[in-house]
C-alpha cells in the first residue's frame, strides 16, 4: 500500500480508540456495558444488527466462494438472511426487548433459567461460549489474511493488532463503543464499496450495462442460483440456521434487539437490518463476482477482493476499504466479546461463585472487563491454530453453521407460547442430540456440505418439537406468565 494508505488506517485505529474512551464516559454500570441501558435508537440498532452480522471474513472466505461460484453466494448468504429475518422481525426482535424491559436481563441466555431450569441455563452457556470461541477465532482469522495480503504484516502479527486494537475499546466502552463503531464502520464500507463498485463498472468498459453483460464473460455456472456444493438442501439448511442466528441465537445479534426501547423499536431495527442485507451485498459483492474476468486462475481465491481492491483502487482508497474491511471484522468480534461475557458474568460465574452475587455495581463492571479481555485472547489462539479446524470458511461453515443450531433452538422457540410445553427435557435433547449428530458426521462420515450443515440443525428441530410437544407437561404458571408478558409493550 502506499503511505496515505498507511495514514488512513492508522486514523481509523484511532477512532476506535476515541469511540472506547467516548463510550467509557457513558458506563455507569454492567447494564450500560452489555444492553445500553436500554437506550438504543432503532436506527442505531437496526444497522449494528446488520453490521454485525458479519466480518472480515466476507472479504476472504466468501470473496473465496464468489469466485470459484458466482452468484449463488448472494443467494444462500445475503438473501438467505433477509427471507429468514422476515419471521425474527414479527415473531422474534420484539421479544427481545421486552424481556430486558420486563424481567431486567442483561444477557441472551439470563432468561433461560427461568424458562427451563438452571441446570438447562448452564449447559446452553456454556456450550454456546465454546462455539463462539471457534467463531469469533475465524473471524481474527479472516482479518490476518486480509492485513498479510495488503500490507506483507505476517498472519500473526495481523491478528495481534487487530486483537489489541479490540481490546482497548471494547473492554472501555462496552456495548456503547461498539455500536458506534458498527455506525462507523458502515460508513466507511459504503464510501470505500461504492466506490469499488463504480471502478469495476469503468473497467468493464460496458458502463451500466457490464452489471449484466458481465455474466456473459464469467463461467456459466456463476450465474447458476444453486451451484455445487451449493446446492438446494445447504441452501434450505442455512436459512433455517439463519432464522435462528440472526433472529438472537448469534447472541450478540440478540443484544441489538434487546438494547431498544421497546418491541415496537426492536422491530424496526429489525426491518431496517433485513433491507440492508436484500439490498446492499448486491453492491458489495459484484467487485467479488467480476475478479475470474480480471484475475484468471487464482491459486488462492480467498485474496481475490484484495487483489481486486490493489489493481484498481486509487492511493488512499486502499487503506479506506482495508478500514472498512477492519472494521466489520472488529465490530463483530468485539460485539461477540462484549455478550460472551455478559454471558459468563451474570450466567456462569454467579453459578460457580456464590459471592459474586453480593457484589456491588462497581465491582460486576470490572468482572465484566476481565471476562471480556480473557475471551478475546482465547479467541486468538483459536484464530493462530485456525488451518487445524479447516480454515476460515471451515470454522465459519463446518463448525459454527453446523453447532449454532443446537444452541440457539431451544433459545428462540422458547420465547414462543406456541412451545410452551416444551420444557428442559426438550431442551437438552435438543442440544445433545445435535451435538451428536455433528460428532458423528465429523468422525464417521464423508458428507456432502449441505448434509455436514443440515443433519445437525434439522436434527436438533426434530428433537425439541416432538419431545417438548409429545412428552412435555403442562407450562408451569411462571412460565406463562413470562411469555405472556412478551406479546406487548405493555
Amino acid at each position: 500500500m502506499a503511505r496515505i494508505d498507511y495514514i488512513v488506517l492508522v486514523a481509523y485505529f484511532l477512532m476506535l480508540v476515541v469511540i472506547g474512551f467516548i463510550g467509557y464516559m457513558k458506563i455507569k454500570s454492567s447494564a450500560d456495558f452489555y444492553t445500553a441501558g436500554g437506550k438504543l435508537p432503532w436506527w442505531l440498532s437496526g444497522v449494528s444488527h446488520h453490521v454485525s452480522g458479519y466480518s472480515g471474513a466476507v472479504f476472504v472466505a466468501y470473496a473465496g466462494v464468489a469466485y470459484t461460484h458466482g452468484f449463488t453466494l448472494y443467494i444462500w448468504w445475503a438473501l438467505g438472511i433477509a427471507l429468514s429475518m422476515i419471521l425474527t422481525t414479527f415473531y422474534i426482535a420484539p421479544r427481545w426487548a421486552r424481556l430486558r424491559s420486563k424481567r431486567s436481563i442483561q444477557s441472551p441466555t439470563e432468561y433461560l433459567a427461568a424458562r427451563y431450569n438452571l441446570p438447562t441455563q448452564q449447559v446452553m452457556a456454556w456450550f454456546g461460549v465454546v462455539i463462539k470461541v471457534f467463531d469469533v477465532g475465524a473471524k481474527w482469522a479472516a482479518i490476518g489474511v486480509l492485513l498479510h495480503a495488503f500490507t506483507g504484516i505476517s498472519f500473526v502479527g495481523g491478528i495481534a493488532i487487530a486483537g489489541t486494537v479490540t481490546l482497548v475499546y471494547i473492554t472501555l466502552g462496552g456495548l456503547w463503543a461498539d455500536v458506534w463503531n458498527d455506525f462507523a464502520s458502515f460508513f466507511i464500507q459504503l464510501v470505500a464499496g461504492c466506490t469499488m463498485f463504480v471502478m469495476i463498472l469503468i473497467q468493464l468498459g460496458d458502463g451500466v450495462h457490464g452489471i449484466f453483460s458481465m455474466w456473459d464473460r464469467l463461467p456459466p455456472e456463476h450465474s447458476h442460483i444453486f451451484n455445487d456444493p451449493y446446492t438446494p438442501l445447504f441452501v434450505c439448511a442455512i436459512m433455517v440456521i439463519y432464522f435462528f442466528s440472526y433472529g438472537g441465537g448469534t447472541w450478540h445479534l440478540a443484544t441489538r434487539f434487546m438494547s431498544a426501547s421497546s418491541g415496537t423499536e426492536a422491530r424496526k431495527a429489525a426491518v431496517l437490518s433485513t433491507l440492508l442485507y436484500l439490498i446492499w451485498p448486491l453492491i458489495l459483492f459484484f467487485p467479488m463476482f467480476a475478479a475470474p474476468i480480471f484475475i484468471k486462475n487464482l491459486a488462492e481465491p480467498t485474496q481475490s477482493y484484495s487483489l481486486m481492491a490493489m489493481k484498481f483502487l486509487p492511493p488512499g482508497l486502499v487503506g479506506l476499504l482495508l478500514a472498512s474491511m477492519f472494521a466489520n471484522t472488529l465490530s463483530m468480534t468485539s460485539a461477540d466479546a462484549n455478550t460472551i461475557s455478559a454471558v459468563i458474568t451474570r450466567d456462569i460465574l454467579p453459578f460457580l461463585f456464590k459471592r459474586l452475587t453480593q457484589f456491588n455495581a462497581k465491582k460486576m463492571l470490572m468482572v465484566a472487563r476481565i471476562t471480556t479481555l480473557i475471551f478475546i485472547l482465547i479467541t486468538i489462539v483459536v484464530a493462530i491454530r485456525s488451518q487445524s479446524f479447516g480454515g476460515v470458511l471451515g470454522l465459519i461453515i463446518a463448525w459454527f453453521s453446523a453447532l449454532i443450531g443446537p444452541i440457539s433452538i431451544p433459545m428462540i422457540l422458547g420465547l414462543l407460547p406456541a412451545f410452551k410445553r416444551c420444557g428442559s427435557v426438550a431442551a437438552l435433547a435438543s442440544i445433545f442430540g445435535g451435538l451428536l449428530a455433528f460428532v458423528y458426521l465429523k468422525l464417521f462420515m464423508h458428507a456432502t456440505l449441505g448434509m455436514e450443515v443440515a443433519t445437525p440443525i434439522f436434527t436438533s428441530l426434530i428433537l425439541y418439537v416432538v419431545v417438548g410437544l409429545s412428552f412435555g407437561k403442562k407450562a408451569n404458571p411462571e412460565v406463562e406468565e413470562m411469555l405472556t408478558s412478551l406479546n406487548n409493550d405493555n
